[in-house]
Order: C-alpha cells, then structure tokens, then sequence
C-alpha cells in the first residue's frame, strides 16, 4: 500500500507494542530496507518536510511515527532517550521489520543513538541531524530563551529553531512552513507530559558530561553514520557534531552554510542527494 501513497496522502496507522498505540504513517517504494524517522523536541507526524520526505521516498520506504505519549500514541512519553529508544524498538518489531534504516532529527538523534546501542543488528545505516551525544555541550544554545518567546502566529517559532537570521534562511524557512502544512487528516500537538518528559531526557543526556569516558560509547556503533548540521546550530551548537564525527568509527559530516538547526529544510534537495547516495553505498 505505502507504494501507492505520499507524505500527504499517507493515513495514519496504528500498531501496538508494549501496551502502547503506536501512530504512524508508510509511504514510498517498499521492498528495500525501510527508513524510520524520529521526531525533533515538541515534533509530530505534521513537522517534517515533505520535500525530504518524498525525496527519499523516491527510492525507499519512509516510515514515520509519533513515540510513546507523542501526540497520537498512547501511553506516557519516559523521561530519558533510553526509554524512548527501547519504544521505539518495540514499534519497530511490531511492524514485522528486522532491519531498518533510521533517521534522527534533533532529540529524536538522541533516540536514534539509543536505538542504536540497545537493537544490535536492527539498523543498518544512521542518519543524524542537528543531534549532539550524551554529554552534548549545551552551554552555548539558546533553545530556552527561543521556546519560551512568543510568535504570531505561533508557527514562527520554527524560523526561529530552524533557520538562520538571514534573509536567505528566513524565505527558505517560510517556504518550508508552507510546504508542510497538512491540510487532513492532521497530528494533534504533543501535550504538556510531553513536553515535560522530554526536557527532562535532555537533562538526563547533558548530565553524562560530568561521567569518565561519557563519548566511549560512540566507539561501539559500528553501524555508518551520516551527520548532517548547519554552520551555526543555536539550539544543539554545531559544535557537538564534529565531535560525534570524531568518536564514531565510521561516521562522515556534511554542514550546510549559513543554516541553523533545521538545515536540511533549508537545503532539502541537496540533502536528499547525499543522504540518498549514503544509503545506496
């Protein structure tokens, strides 16, 4: 059925795991190994791109789902990326699939590593974008002072997150606004369990930096790894990017220029490109 149907027109489903109602959409050319994304801080089904997610779904099957308690799934969302990465495997399984591709945008690289770590030969190849590792150097971001200002309308809070002050940035943010508005069959937001729970995951992460040898566990994903950042990621400084492109064993970065955190909204075809030519090598 995904075959027939496109980041628009893909209905949500559901499967259940671990008591938990899992909501997803699949979309794409089936038959290869599927890619599953995981969803950025507040994200939904609705807050990615179609512009990656077609793109990609021109050559593999694109699987999205919204985590424990996001949106809506049932259950409660945990309080650490462990927890999360454990659900998400247990989705994973429930749709019959024992080999996976998988995508992590912002926290949702967090759940990837995790995903990573606790399900062995699961997943293949490891997208992460605007991600940092345990003990991600948080000290420069502005993520606070950004998700507690207020917009009008309320959807610009996403210029802010993911694209840079330049007038460049800012259109290209704009048309990634309007490019991902679904007009049926919406996602609700995420609730205030949510949001609480996954604030206190990125305190449980940061905290890894004051353990000896907090990075050693890079060293044990063998899987390859594809790191995408912008220049100047004011929410996850870009920073931290260059040091999981250092610790991981078989790990390339590609950073777009004059991008923030969403960089690849801001460079969607270029990004399709080389995440495309990673998962075919």
């Amino acid at each position: 059925m995904s075959a027939e149907h496109t980041h628009f027109t893909a209905p949500t489903q559901f499967v259940e795991a671990k008591g938990i109602r899992f909501a997803y959409r699949r979309f794409g050319r089936a038959g290869g190994v599927p890619i599953v994304f995981n969803q950025h801080f507040q994200g939904t089904l609705d807050h990615w791109d179609p512009a990656v997610t077609d793109g990609l779904a021109k050559t593999r099957e694109v699987i999205l789902f919204d985590n424990a308690g996001v949106a809506s799934s049932s259950g409660e969302t945990p309080s650490s990326f462990q927890e999360m990465g454990a659900n998400a495997i247990a989705f994973i399984e429930a749709l019959g699939l024992d080999k996976v591709d998988v995508l992590g945008f912002s926290i949702g690289g967090m759940v990837a590593q995790e995903i990573v770590l606790q399900g062995g030969d699961l997943v293949r190849k490891l997208i992460l974008v605007g991600a940092g590792p345990r003990g991600a150097d948080m000290s420069a971001s502005q993520s606070a002072a950004i998700f507690a200002a207020s917009y009008d309308p309320p959807e610009h809070l996403w210029l802010k997150v993911h694209f840079s002050p330049s007038e460049a940035s800012q259109a290209a943010g704009l048309a990634f606004l309007e490019r991902k508005l679904r007009r049926q069959d919406r996602d609700p937001l995420v609730g205030e369990q949510t949001v609480n729970a996954q604030i206190a995951a990125i305190g449980k992460y940061i905290a890894y930096r004051e353990v000896e040898g907090y990075l050693d566990y890079l060293r044990t994903i063998r899987q390859p790894t594809l790191i995408i950042q912008g220049s100047n990621d004011v929410i996850i400084p870009t920073y931290n990017s260059y040091v999981m492109q250092q610790n991981l064993p078989d790990a390339q970065l590609v950073l777009f220029p004059d991008a923030n955190h969403g960089s690849f909204y801001q460079y969607p075809r270029s990004f399709v490109a080389y995440a495309t030519a990673f998962l075919d090598a």
